[in-house]
């Protein structure tokens, strides 16, 4: 049995390559379909092809109008992040109250 050789295959190769650059209305557009129709589900996705579309945009005036929509992603990101558990009374930090005698 001849085994066969795959070979290196560069990820770069793999990935889409636009002929030139992205346009800016387009990724803007993009931008503000993410912010509304992201989900709690969904949000750590989304946030990340949200900074692909920005790193995408050449012009600082598209992302100046871009971060409006950035913000508003980050925003729900924090929102939706999971809460770190509080210490019970007691078991911690703070020492438990004295009664008073």
């Amino acid at each position: 049995m001849a085994k066969t050789d795959l070979g290196f295959v560069a990820l770069s190769s793999l990935k889409k390559s636009p002929a030139g650059p992205a346009d800016p209305t387009a990724a803007l557009a993009e931008l503000r379909r993410i912010y509304f129709k992201t989900t709690k589900k969904t949000i750590d996705h989304d946030f990340a092809h949200a900074i692909s579309l920005l790193k995408s945009i050449a012009s600082e005036e598209d992302r100046q109008k871009a971060s409006v929509y950035m913000a508003g992603i980050n925003e729900l990101r924090r929102e939706w992040a999971p809460k770190a558990p509080r210490p019970a009374a007691g078991a911690g930090g703070r020492p438990a109250a004295r009664k008073k005698r």
